[in-house]
């Protein structure tokens, strides 16, 4: 690097959310700890609302079913990038598409890390004829691995969860009464495998709701999703469904001002552990021991389904794989143990 430059890594990470939203704190804490320092992000367009809110950290937006599509499109995206002046490159993805980036980046010399992904130490946990059940590396221990290796060496207790947001006024309506405890519920997964039944899930709400002390906020996506959440909206006093009332933005920002958040094992329980938010989340067939638990969430917020019952748990790491017999797991999760855990959290806060 050029003596007096300022020193810029690049970053891939273009999966889901919930990846995305475990990068915060890492690279919140990079800035922090290194105040010459500047990041560029290579994400889906839709995640920037997420990163952005990191000072010294843009976005390049990558679109791999359309532009960046394919080898030459990938071509195209690295001549978009090799502009920037890139110091190192932090693969967080490491998939076929980033590994060709890599070929392209070494034609400047540009080192280029990839994360360990632990696929071997995975595929044990998930082995229903597993010898060891303990937990793998975080997610945060591999990504801080990456950049260890690229000279900027980072702690877990030096990674920082994003400060609360302001909620613009024309969007304070999602305060449905004058209660001052807002719960945020994300009852959706993108697996059957780790969500929870949903009359189970109305039945927690409805517990919720007859206590008249909290203001319940509803957060989904798909258009099933959110007639489901609309129905929920109806049924009860003081619950609010904001799915496609806002946008990406101002929901973080709601998310942000929660005062627990009730998720399943996806993306909803990251974007509100990056601020800090309590979250509980519920566990099917995927487990905490795959590392990607949420940032600082204390393990006791975790509610698992039963293994001595399901001993194959986890199945899979992204609840993909559901065996026969094991499509109830999350049943043994149930209502009340949810609002009793929801109880202790909130107790917790308070005191």
């Amino acid at each position: 690097m050029e003596k007096n430059r300022t020193p810029h890594i690049l970053v891939i990470r273009l999966s889901a959310m919930g990846d995305v939203a475990m990068t915060v704190p890492i690279l919140y804490g990079l800035i922090k700890k290194y105040p010459d320092l500047h990041i560029t992000v290579v994400t889906k367009s839709f995640f920037n609302p997420i990163i952005a809110q990191i000072p010294r950290v843009k976005v390049v937006p990558a679109n791999v079913k359309q532009k960046h599509k394919g080898f030459f499109g990938l071509w195209k995206l690295y001549s978009e990038l090799k502009v920037l002046n890139i110091d190192g490159v932090a693969d967080l993805h490491n998939v076929l598409r980033s590994s060709i980036l890599k070929q392209f980046f070494r034609l400047q010399s540009v080192p280029f890390i990839q994360m360990d992904k632990g696929r071997k130490g995975k595929k044990q946990l998930t082995d229903p004829n597993r010898k060891f059940f303990k937990p793998l590396k975080t997610t945060f221990e591999r990504y801080a691995a990456v950049f260890d290796k690229l000279g900027y060496p980072i702690g877990i207790n030096e990674m920082h969860s994003l400060p609360k947001k302001q909620i613009p006024l024309k969007k304070k309506e999602f305060v449905v009464t004058q209660t001052k405890i807002h719960i945020g519920i994300a009852p959706f997964a993108a697996f059957a495998g780790k969500t929870y039944p949903t009359e189970l899930m109305e039945k927690v709400i409805a517990l919720l709701d007859n206590t008249k002390k909290y203001s319940i906020v509803l957060f989904g996506g798909s258009e099933q999703e959110k007639k489901q959440l609309t129905a929920w909206e109806k049924s009860f006093t003081l619950v609010k469904n904001i799915a496609g009332m806002y946008d990406f933005k101002d929901e973080l920002a709601v998310i942000s001002n929660l005062d627990l958040m009730i998720a399943m094992d996806s993306g909803n329980a990251h974007l509100a552990a990056m601020y800090s938010v309590p979250t509980l989340t519920l566990w099917g067939v995927t487990h905490p021991y795959a590392g990607f638990y949420p940032f600082q969430q204390p393990i006791s917020n975790a509610l698992l389904a039963d293994r001595e019952q399901y001993p194959k748990i986890p199945t899979s790491i992204y609840g993909n794989k559901v065996p026969e017999g094991y499509e109830d797991v999350m049943r043994t999760i149930t209502p009340e143990s949810v609002v009793q855990k929801i109880n202790e959290i909130l107790s917790e806060q308070s005191s």
